[in-house]
């Protein structure tokens, strides 16, 4: 999906959400095209994105909602940890499918077998590949355990 695509979609999105007077997806919507312009508009961008950058923009988002759903949920502030719960649903939905487990295995396996890596001395050059290769399928902490697994 291109930046435009993007655009657009939150843009039909947003005016559905109005419409069905659905607030809490309306308001993480609001926040991600506000991020996304933020982005888009600052000095080193100077007036446009690319697509990667855009699912940087999302994840970053997506981030900063699970971190805040772990503090108010350590805080015991349900009603707090509902409203980001919620909207951290809406902001996965414009996120690639996430890969994990077994198959996140697989693919970094792939990738360095395919690239030649297979030793523990090459772990940064493996990893700086494989999280650019995955970006925005799968957390970075995640490949850097698999890759040095694999690697180790």
């Amino acid at each position: 999906m291109s930046i435009e695509a993007l655009e657009l979609q939150l843009s039909e999105d947003m005016k559905s959400a109005m419409r069905a007077k659905d607030q809490l997806r309306l308001d993480a919507i609001r926040s991600i095209r506000a991020a996304l312009t933020t982005e888009k508009t600052s000095a080193a961008n100077h007036g446009s994105m690319s697509h990667d950058q855009a699912i940087g923009v999302i994840q970053r988002i997506k981030k900063q909602r699970v971190e805040s759903l772990e503090i108010f949920r350590a805080q015991n502030r349900e009603d707090l940890a509902v409203v980001e719960e919620a909207q951290l649903k809406v902001i996965q939905g414009y996120l690639p499918e996430a890969l994990e487990g077994e198959a996140l295995r697989h693919a970094v396996s792939e990738l360095l077998s395919a690239q030649g890596f297979s030793s523990s001395s090459q772990f940064g050059q493996a990893m700086g590949f494989a999280s650019k290769a995955l970006a925005g399928r799968a957390d970075g902490k995640a490949i850097s355990a698999i890759v040095k697994e694999i690697l180790g």
